[in-house]
């Protein structure tokens, strides 16, 4: 699919995470349908990493903030001053559509068809996670996130499991549609694989819960080693692991290169819209031991082992197992390659596309208050 010219969108995204690598991939992957994207960070400042990778990217124009993000403490002037910065943003840059990766913004006034990815929310965390309903402490929260989701032209979300639950959480939409996530394959390879185990994520957020990997890592028959950032990004709390090799936060080509050599991943979480994680640890071979939610079941199938994220003792067995049984180790990570191919960050840009390009004619109003109909022709 190509256009008449270079298709402009504005989107955002937090500098923390997977929302990140997502961005950067679909970005990339966009380009050679001549989409130009402006790019609007909040919540963190992009640290020289982030920066260097932007720079690689041709059909980006990055425009950075520190805005605070809806889940953050006491974020309601920063959402409002974001609000106003991004409506300059789509005055100077000049969009065909807007991406929102977040959720305050989305009934702002943008006069142009946007588009709201729900990559994950508090409320469904905290259902996961504590198993019990959010308290009331974040009603305020709610009341943003589903005004802004409601006013969506499309609400997007990695997997039906997540889709499913943001619609418990806050009603109906215009429209949905379910996106899944993809990397590039060519990004990834294995060479002959070493007997350790690896995991990765935000070691501070309780739903990754790594720390019940820690907790049976010293009855578990190789080591694990595990990567990630241990410091909460609001509280400062430091977290640490016990029993494994922690390995803080590596970068991108550290990361492919343990994916490469270990011959398990392990993903314990209470809570996992998709997660790119396990997309990176199959295409590059790993056994896949996954916990048995419905978002990892609906998107890896049989090309995993599932585990319950509350069981250590069927934790360790399960590894335990897999560490003492070479052939299945290798048919599990080989049918977790070939299942993981389908998820291609090509084919992921391939349907944003399509979607935007069905969302092109748009209602505006004229002078005299009545609806227009406008369109590009793709």
């Amino acid at each position: 699919m190509s256009v008449n010219r270079p298709f402009k969108v504005l989107m955002t995204a937090d500098a923390m995470g997977g929302v990140w690598t997502y961005a950067l991939d679909l970005i990339r992957s966009l380009a050679p349908f001549s989409v130009e994207v402006g790019l609007a960070t909040m919540g963190a400042p992009l640290s020289v990493q982030q920066h260097a990778e932007i720079r690689e990217l041709a059909n980006v124009t990055l425009f950075e903030s520190t805005y605070k993000l809806e889940w953050m403490e006491n974020p309601w002037e920063d959402l409002e001053a974001a609000g106003k910065w991004l409506l300059h943003l789509n005055q100077i840059f000049n969009p065909d559509l807007i991406h929102l990766n977040n959720f305050a913004q989305g009934n702002l006034n943008w006069g142009k068809p946007v588009v709201m990815v729900v990559h994950s929310c508090v409320l469904t965390w905290w259902q996961a996670v504590k198993g019990e309903p959010a308290p009331e402490s974040w009603n305020t929260y709610r009341t943003v996130v589903r005004a802004g989701l409601q006013a969506a032209n499309i609400v997007i979300a990695p997997s039906k499991a997540m889709l499913l639950e943001a619609e418990s959480e806050y009603g109906g939409f215009h429209f949905s549609q379910v996106i899944y996530n993809g990397r590039d394959p060519e990004l990834f390879n294995f060479t002959p694989k070493e007997n350790f185990i690896f995991s990765m994520g935000r070691v501070w957020d309780e739903g990754k819960n790594l720390a019940a990997l820690a907790t049976v890592a010293a009855q578990v028959n190789w080591p694990v080693y595990i990567a990630g950032d241990p410091v909460h990004p609001v509280t400062r709390q430091l977290n640490v692991l016990d029993n494994v090799h922690y390995l803080g936060t590596l970068t991108p080509a550290a990361t492919r290169e343990y994916l490469s050599r270990a011959a398990i991943f392990v993903l314990p979480a209470k809570y996992e819209p998709f997660g790119l994680s396990p997309l990176e640890a199959a295409l590059s071979g790993c056994a896949l031991v996954l916990s048995k939610l419905a978002s990892l079941q609906e998107i890896w199938g049989d090309a995993g082992v599932y585990i319950n994220p509350t069981d250590e003792a069927s934790l360790t067995t399960t590894l335990n197992e897999l560490t003492q049984n070479e052939i299945k180790r290798k048919q599990i990570g080989a049918r977790a390659l070939r299942h993981g191919l389908q998820y291609s960050a090509k084919q992921m840009a391939a349907t944003y596309l399509q979607t935007y390009t069905t969302l092109l004619p748009i209602l505006k109003s004229n002078s005299a208050g009545q609806p227009v109909l406008l369109s590009r022709t793709i």
